[in-house]
């Protein structure tokens, strides 16, 4: 499997493996993440324009969708974590709209990886009743941190990882 970054003509696939995702989340009890319209085509567009969005491509074909971003504070909702804390507040890499279509295993782990070969420091948030990717984020060793708040006001379980330097 491949990362490269997402081009604009690529939008109406990236919009297809995210319905796809949606309901791989409702199959999975998740009904209240990515609801009312979100992510938009102009998130996904905005992500390609900033330069954030990448796909997950096999075989000649997009597989998977993910926005990363990292710097000093990527992030302007993980400002505030209530119930714990961050591991540390270095600068950090995130990842956003992390979609797949189902129909190739690793997604999550490509686009993970990917953002780790480029800061040793990611967080992520994913819906309380998001149980597959709370599972993956466990089992990859992210630290569960505690609760943000996206800007709908809506509460996320909030994750980090360090990979110490060698």
């Amino acid at each position: 499997m491949e990362i490269i970054a997402a081009r604009l003509e690529d939008i109406s696939q990236i919009m297809f493996i995210i319905d796809q995702a949606k309901s791989i989340m409702r199959e999975n009890g998740n009904q209240t993440q990515w609801i009312n319209g979100y992510p938009s085509r102009e998130i996904i567009e905005a992500d390609i324009l900033n330069q954030h969005a990448f796909v997950c491509v096999e075989d000649a074909e997009i597989a998977g969708y993910f926005c990363f971003i990292m710097g000093s504070d990527p992030d302007p909702n993980y400002k505030v974590i209530e119930g714990g804390d961050w591991l540390n507040n270095a600068p950090y890499g995130v990842i956003h709209r992390l979609a797949s279509s189902g129909t190739v295993k690793g997604i999550a782990r490509k686009a993970f990886e990917f953002a780790f070969s480029r800061i040793n420091n990611v967080r992520v948030d994913t819906n309380h009743d998001n149980i597959p990717m709370q599972n993956f984020l466990k089992n990859s060793g992210f630290a569960y941190c505690g609760i943000i708040y996206v800007s709908d006001g809506t509460p996320r379980d909030a994750f980090q990882k360090v990979i110490a330097d060698d």
